[in-house]
Order: structure tokens, then C-alpha cells, then sequence
């Protein structure tokens, strides 16, 4: 399997401008508020929390109740651990009683799927499967797998069966679920909801969807800056936000094969791999729905995404195209 790139990072609270500090409302920023890092993993991915506070203690506090909600909430949602709710209903195809967060979570995840005529699809995860396990094996055959072994991993997957309720989620034999394309967006809601009922008015939380709590403390947008899909460590272009998210999806995040012609983005009526777009970057007033629809999007030609921005709640959306040219679309 070709080597992982690092897509996503869970959640950086960070303060990229001078003199930021997490206070109580009606308090000023100050000049002396000191740096709290934490870093971690989160779903599979790198995690940091930066918090910038005059006092030590509280953005202490903020980032072990940070981390305590999104800990819980990674204990529902992930495919890397092995005693995860999701892992479970996966296992046994069946979770009764299921947690809240998990049953808001799979409704937005259906409402996105019948929006999207299905490029938003849940239930990818057999795709994800055959993927992995041809491009593992010696020799593979650079093609991608068999028609037949694909045929085989297409008829479990399919929004339409998943079945959600408050008692119970069930999915048929052999169907699998995966959140990827969207858990990390609601995670970064949650945490902007925690933080904000704890007074905080400017922040920006990143864990490759960001979103931003208010303007940066001087007054003017956050700066959210957008990989170039071509050169690591480079940025193609820079999108300023107040209260708003963003979030990137992009074939170049990971590969499963050295080539680099297979792709995690699946396309979930023909198991194919996205391919019409090197990125593309969703604004939206939560990271729940820029997370779930530039995952959509990367599967859609521009007049479609045109027509389903309003209905999404997606308020801009910037292309990168197989041919390396950007482009910008607005509600």
C-alpha cells in the first residue's frame, strides 16, 4: 500500500494572531496570555490543541474538557478502535440502544446521502475494504481489483438499507459503515459548542475542517490556508472566515496504491475513485456540512455542485481541477 498522507489533523484551538486570549465574555484580550499545547491522535489522525490564556489553569481546563468530549465522542465514531460503537454495529450488524451522538450523527449522514443522490454515501466502507485488501496483497495487479471482486463489494453498499432509529441501528450482512467522510467536521461542532458555552468568542478550531469562533482579536478574518495538492507544505490560495468552516477534501490524501491512481474519495455507484478534482474546499456556517459535502462534491461536475449549494448550506466552494486550475463557485 502506498504511504499515508496525513488528510486531516482532529483539532487545533489555536491563536494565530498576537495577543489572543480565551476570556469570559466582557473581558478584553490580553498581551500576556500564555501558550497550552496539547497534542495527541483523534480518529486515526494527528491532534493538537493550542489554547492561548492569561490564566494557565483554565486553558488547562478548557483542554482537558476538550479532550474529554471528543474522546467520548471518538469512542462512537471510530474505525481504529476495535471497542468503538461503530466498530460493533460493523461486527455485528446491529446497535441497540445506541448513543445519541451516534443516531443524530447517521440521520445527518441519511439526510446528506438522499441530497447528494448518493455521492455522500455512509456505507462505502466495503469499498474501502476490497481497496485495501487487493492493494496489500504481493503483486497486486496495478488495475485495481476484479470486476467480479468489485460486483461483490457494490452490492453492500447502499444508504437505502441502513436503518436508524432512537432504540436501534441495523445495516444487512456484509454492509459496513464508515464516518470519515463527515465524523470529524461534527466532532469540531461539538467542541465549538463546548467552548462557546464556556465563554469563549474567538478561537478558531482546526482539525483539517476548520471552524472559527468570531473574528481573530484584532478585528479582521481568520486565515485558513488551502494545501496545494502538488507540493507538501505549500498553499495554493488562502480563505478568510468569521464564523465559518471550512473544509478540504482531496484525492491526494491518501492512495492505496504507488501510482497513485486509487484514491479514498470512492465513488459509491460504480466502486471507481475520485478523479474530475485534485481538491475541493467547502465554506459553511458548520463543519458538519463543509466535511459531508466536499467529500460529495469531489464526485460531481461543477453544475451540479451549483445546484445543490443552497440546499446544502454551503456557501462557497473553491475547485482544484485534474489539470491543476482553480476555480470558485458562490451561493
Amino acid at each position: 500500500m502506498a504511504q499515508v498522507l496525513s488528510r486531516r489533523r482532529f483539532i487545533s484551538i489555536s491563536a494565530a494572531a498576537a495577543g489572543l486570549s480565551l476570556v469570559p465574555f466582557g473581558h478584553e484580550a490580553s498581551a500576556d496570555a500564555k501558550l497550552l499545547t496539547w497534542r495527541g491522535t483523534m480518529l486515526g489522525a494527528v491532534a493538537t490543541m493550542k489554547i492561548h490564556h492569561e490564566d494557565p489553569r483554565e486553558a488547562e481546563r478548557l483542554i482537558a474538557a476538550a479532550r474529554m468530549e471528543a474522546r467520548r465522542l471518538e469512542r462512537l465514531f471510530s474505525l481504529y478502535l476495535d471497542d468503538s460503537a461503530l466498530v460493533e454495529l460493523n461486527r455485528t450488524g446491529v446497535l441497540v440502544d445506541p448513543a445519541f451522538e451516534l443516531v443524530h450523527l447517521m440521520e445527518i449522514s441519511l439526510r446528506y446521502a438522499e441530497l447528494t443522490n448518493g455521492a455522500f454515501d455512509p456505507t462505502v466502507q466495503p469499498l474501502w475494504r476490497l481497496y485495501a485488501d487487493h492493494f496489500s496483497q504481493p503483486h497486486a495487479d496495478p488495475n485495481g481489483p476484479a470486476r467480479a471482486e468489485m460486483r461483490t463489494a457494490l452490492a453492500k453498499v447502499g444508504y437505502q438499507r441502513l436503518r436508524v432509529s432512537r432504540d436501534r441501528i441495523t445495516i444487512p450482512r456484509g454492509a459496513a459503515i464508515t464516518l470519515n467522510g463527515i465524523a470529524q467536521g461534527y466532532i469540531t461542532d461539538r467542541i465549538v459548542d463546548l467552548l462557546r458555552a464556556q465563554g469563549i468568542a474567538r478561537s478558531l478550531v482546526d482539525m483539517g475542517e476548520s471552524r472559527a469562533i468570531g473574528p481573530r482579536p484584532d478585528g479582521q478574518p481568520w486565515e485558513i490556508g488551502i494545501a496545494d495538492p502538488d507540493s507538501a507544505g505549500l498553499t495554493a490560495t488562502v480563505i478568510p472566515i468569521v464564523d465559518r468552516a471550512v473544509s478540504t477534501s482531496g484525492s491526494y490524501g491518501f492512495r492505496f496504491d504507488a501510482r497513485a491512481c486509487f484514491n479514498h474519495l470512492f465513488d459509491p455507484s460504480n466502486g471507481g475513485c475520485a478523479e474530475r478534482y485534485r481538491s475541493v474546499t467547502t465554506v459553511a456556517a458548520d463543519a458538519t456540512a463543509a466535511d459531508a459535502m466536499s467529500t460529495a462534491f469531489s464526485l460531481m461536475a461543477e453544475p451540479q455542485i451549483r445546484s445543490l449549494l443552497v440546499p446544502a448550506k454551503v456557501e462557497r466552494v473553491h475547485l482544484i481541477d485534474a489539470g491543476g486550475n482553480a476555480s470558485d463557485l458562490a451561493a
